[in-house]
């Protein structure tokens, strides 16, 4: 038996052991029900792991391994930070205004066009952030149309999801698997853009097949959309250039960040910071304000409830049976993490999901690998496909149901205060066929390009 083995059947036995899971356990069946929100689950969470001993004060604000990831953290912060300055300008609606209009009025090529731009903007933005902005000028043009504004809806919450997958700032759990690996953010691009690619031109072929049929409406409705002004919707046009500028600054930032030796979240706090400065604000109270610190903080507690049962051995025993089910196979291992995360994120919040997950592979490597340590480790060359599923499968396996990814909760939200509710199993039955298709295409991917090709 190995020391790490052995330190772990030991662990088993103990108490802190049985504590941590349970807590663990009995957190996530809490955020899964709803019944007590989140962010109070995660930090109450947090708060008894480092009280009953089982991670340190120390351990959980400053230990890389059992801590708070605070690279994820600020970079969440500094974008929210520069969208909620941003916002007032009316950009999104003038983006969403000239789309309908580039579309002629004809109401599939506007589900095609504004689908393609919330995929394209949550690449860069934060997916709710987006839907926010996006969804109340759908329901505008969909007025003026007369269209049932709900297969937009459901639509714009899917293709944000696809979208944000693409990049290591597109989602969540792509920020959080970034930071964990040390991958920066060209390696999201090159490994995960081209099937994002794939599945968006897969995807608007589908919806072309489910919706395009029922979409039709009188000439004379189009040209209420043809005759609106997109101008009209800038509200501040020298705030709009400053933040363009920053924006664009931040994202060549993260392109170049690796060879800056910049982490992605000192680029995001610098573009913050430059807008804050550039922007005019003179009291920055409100825009801190609307930076969503429920998320944050929901993020801090389970980064410690994670490191707890990092620390006890939980997550080494996880590891371990993984191995058992796929007999040491790496394509195997990457094949059932990518549609357990799929399936798993569809049904649960892919961030808890995938902060389990992430310590998982890592100790799953290193049982495989015992001599390699640092990036020779997280970089294997073997290890890589199971990172990118793991991306794949939490990311787009969000789209299953109405509760699998933020941006979708928002949308059933806001549809059922624009008097057009989306129920649960509406959603889940034009998700989940949709979800399952990106998956399969994702899966020939990795195996093509990992497997096969070995590129």
């Amino acid at each position: 038996m190995t020391p790490d083995i052995a330190q772990t059947s030991h662990m088993v036995m103990g108490w802190h052991f049985w504590f941590a899971t349970i807590l663990f356990l009995g957190a996530y069946a809490l955020i899964v029900s709803e019944k007590i929100h989140k962010t109070i689950v995660a930090i109450c969470g947090a708060a008894v792991m480092i009280a009953i001993g089982i991670v340190s004060q120390e351990e959980a604000f400053h230990s890389l391994d059992l801590g708070v990831d605070w690279n994820v953290v600020f970079l969440l912060i500094s974008m929210m930070v520069m969208i909620n300055i941003m916002k007032p300008t009316g950009v999104f609606e003038y983006i969403a205004i000239r789309s309908a209009k580039a579309a002629k009025g004809e109401p599939f090529r506007i589900m095609a066009i504004f689908s393609l731009v919330t995929a394209f903007l949550s690449a860069f933005l934060d997916n709710v952030t987006t839907v926010l902005l996006i969804a109340p000028v759908t329901l505008l043009i969909c007025q003026a149309l007369e269209l049932d504004v709900v297969p937009y809806l459901i639509t714009e919450a899917l293709a944000s999801n696809i979208g944000g997958t693409a990049t290591l700032i597109g989602d969540p759990p792509n920020i959080m698997i970034a930071s964990k690996a040390h991958l920066d953010f060209m390696a999201f691009i090159y490994n995960l853009t081209p099937v994002i690619i794939l599945v968006l031109i897969a995807y608007i072929i589908s919806i072309k097949l489910i919706f395009g049929r029922h979409l039709f409406v009188r000439e004379e409705l189009k040209q209420r959309v043809m005759a609106m002004n997109e101008k009209d919707a800038i509200k501040d046009s020298v705030l709009l250039k400053k933040s363009l500028i920053v924006l664009t600054i931040t994202i060549v930032g993260f392109v170049l960040h690796g060879m800056l030796h910049l982490h992605p979240a000192t680029v995001a706090l610098f573009g913050a910071g430059l807008l804050l400065l550039v922007s005019g604000i003179k009291d920055p109270h409100h825009v801190l304000a609307e930076v969503e610190w429920a998320t944050i903080f929901f993020f801090i507690g389970l980064f410690i409830i994670i490191g707890g049962v990092v620390k006890v051995g939980l997550i080494s025993w996880m590891s371990g049976e993984v191995l058992k089910i796929t007999q040491g196979s790496l394509f195997g291992t990457s094949m059932v993490v990518m549609w357990f995360s799929a399936f798993a994120s569809a049904f649960i919040d892919n961030i808890p999901y995938v902060a389990t997950m992430n310590p998982l592979i890592i100790d799953m490597a290193r049982q495989i690998w015992p001599g390699l340590t640092g990036t020779q480790l997280l970089h294997h060359p073997d290890l890589m496909p199971i990172w990118w599923s793991l991306a794949l499968g939490a990311c787009l396996g969000g789209n299953g149901t109405a509760i699998g990814a933020s941006a979708n909760v928002i949308i059933v939200g806001m549809s059922e205060k624009m008097g057009s509710p989306i129920s649960f199993k509406k959603f889940m039955l034009y998700g989940m066929p949709l979800m399952i298709e990106s998956v399969l295409i994702c899966t020939l991917y990795v195996w093509l390009r990992y497997y096969i090709l070995h590129i």
